[in-house]
């Protein structure tokens, strides 16, 4: 939605700020041309069908197979059998679709004439190609729960493709409808069938092909002219690479680029300068994930249930939401927000109090001693927290709780590690705080608890003290092969309530995705996938 100076201000009660902007200059030579020729459309009177990008790294590995690349360039290189709109499912490369009676087999009718960007053929052929290719490098994509109940792939005819499942499957459609690992490359760019290891192209069927691209510089779409949908009114996407969020502001003033777009590419002091702007527009989505912190159960003093509750009465998650983020993302009570579909199931939050927290340690043994610091048996309470020293808004929440948390007699010393080592440590188990980040729509709440049953991320490791465990894993089983709604939304409630009264999550905002750009820009929106930008549908005037 677009936002004004009077909603933002209801959002961030009161907060403002203020800031001063200067112009900077084009890094490379490809990317000046695309701003002189903008300026010129300008100038001259003509609508411009070129749009400037900006994201804070380039686009990476784009193989639709594979996790590296940017989602939102692999977005509009490749398409998928089915479309996840907000009044449900759509065909995409599928124009329709048929489901047994018992649920377990998916038959598809595709889409005829439908060309690659190169001109080749995307039947069912090519499809299965597709699948054969993701199915070669199936322990990748166990994350997943499809892949662990696909029986087999088949393609009767060239306008004919069946998944056949072990049992039936709710979430099928909306897997097959991500932007990865479910998109189709054209089979000419596979290697020897196969893409695990690599792709020798980029071609798919999407509105864009990539026709220039410079590591860490830019990268350039340009319209398929083959596209089998209706042609997109921005001819050309210039992509520039600008890491930092100041640069990026500066860069869109001078008029360099058109749009930044996404939840981590505009920080909220940005957002408040442009409200009454005439010459640029803010949007800002619903809520899309929750940000949090992940508390391991097999650590001696967190696996106390005391503890944990504790630190959910300590947090002040209000005063997080208004100090650092100026109320854009609001307190997260809940690890799910209650607009996420089957997560609206009347959780009481933990109401912040110290003196609640300080209660529940007292009454479990941890109690203060004369250096004001709590202990039990012996033993100090003492914590470490995990950030990704890559973000600084980890880092700024890290030292409040630690500031907070001290006053209340608890010890927390806090560490970065760059993203990667931060991502191993928590995926296995090597902490015992860690900042987490729920997947967002559509992959919650049902992909991301599928994952927490298997090593995928921290959640498997941080769950293994839980007395619970087992029975929380049975129920999201059961989630994702039942076919009754009723039945469903009741498992949901069982494992959602485990979850909150385990304490073992920290809910503390709710992220949503974010937009600046020029307002002769049109057709800016947020979709159902909150890693797609959405370019097919944006125009100037």
């Amino acid at each position: 939605m677009k936002i004004s100076r009077r909603n933002f201000c209801l959002l961030m009660a009161g907060a403002c700020c203020t800031g001063v902007l200067a112009a900077c200059g084009s890094s490379s030579s490809s990317t000046a041309s695309s701003s002189a020729a903008s300026a010129s459309a300008a100038a001259s009177g003509e609508v411009r069908d070129e749009l400037i990008f900006v994201n804070y790294r380039d686009i990476r590995d784009l193989n639709p197979h594979l996790y590296a690349g940017e989602m939102y360039a692999q977005s509009i290189l490749y398409d998928t059998l089915v479309s996840i709109t907000a009044d449900g499912y759509e065909g995409c490369l599928a124009e329709s679709w048929d489901i047994s009676e018992d649920g377990r087999t998916y038959t598809f009718h595709i889409r005829p004439n439908v060309l690659f960007s190169d001109g080749e053929k995307c039947d069912a052929n090519a499809i299965l190609a597709n699948f054969n290719a993701i199915l070669e490098n199936r322990e990748r994509h166990t994350w997943l729960e499809m892949m662990n109940l696909l029986v087999g792939v088949s393609a009767p005819d060239e306008n004919t493709f069946v998944i056949e499942m072990s049992e039936p499957y709710y979430p099928m459609l909306t897997e097959l409808g991500c932007i990865r690992p479910f998109a189709m490359i054209s089979p000419s760019c596979m290697i020897n069938g196969s893409t695990k290891d690599g792709v020798n192209g980029h071609i798919g069927t999407g509105p864009y092909v990539l026709t220039d691209f410079v590591t860490d510089e830019y990268a350039v779409f340009e319209r398929n002219e083959n596209y089998w949908g209706k042609a997109p009114a921005i001819r050309k996407i210039t992509v520039k690479g600008i890491p930092d969020n100041q640069t990026r502001i500066m860069a869109l003033e001078s008029g360099e680029i058109d749009l930044i777009f996404g939840k981590n590419m505009i920080d909220a002091d940005a957002i408040s300068q442009y409200l009454d702007s005439d010459r640029f527009t803010v949007g800002l989505s619903d809520p899309t994930s929750t940000r949090h912190i992940v508390m391991n159960t097999t650590r001696e003093i967190l696996g106390d249930p005391a503890v944990r509750k504790a630190l959910q009465h300590a947090t002040d998650r209000q005063t997080i939401s208004d100090g650092i983020f100026y109320g854009l993302e609001q307190p997260a009570d809940t690890l799910y927000a209650t607009t996420v579909p089957y997560c609206n199931v009347g959780l009481k939050p933990y109401e912040y109090s110290t003196e609640t927290a300080a209660q529940i340690l007292d009454e479990a043994g941890w109690v203060l001693g004369s250096d004001k610091m709590r202990a039990k048996d012996g033993k100090q309470l003492a914590l470490d927290l995990l950030y990704n020293s890559d973000s600084v808004t980890e880092k700024t929440i890290a030292e409040y709780l630690q500031s907070e948390y001290l006053k209340l007699g608890i010890s927390m010393t806090i560490h970065g590690e760059e993203e990667q080592s931060y991502r191993d440590n928590m995926k296995a188990g090597n902490f015992d705080m860690v900042f987490n980040i729920c997947w967002g729509m559509p992959y919650d709440p049902q992909s991301s608890l599928a994952a927490m049953r298997a090593p995928v991320y921290g959640d498997y490791a941080a769950q293994q003290g839980l007395d619970d465990k087992a029975e929380i894993d049975e129920a999201i089983t059961r989630i994702l092969t039942s076919t009754d709604e009723a039945e469903r939304q009741e498992l949901y409630k069982s494992v959602l309530t485990n979850l909150h009264e385990d304490a073992m999550y920290l809910p503390l905002t709710y992220e949503c995705n974010k937009a600046l750009y020029t307002s002769a820009l049109h057709g800016v929106h947020f979709g159902t996938d909150q890693y797609d930008v959405p370019f097919a549908d944006m125009y100037f005037e």
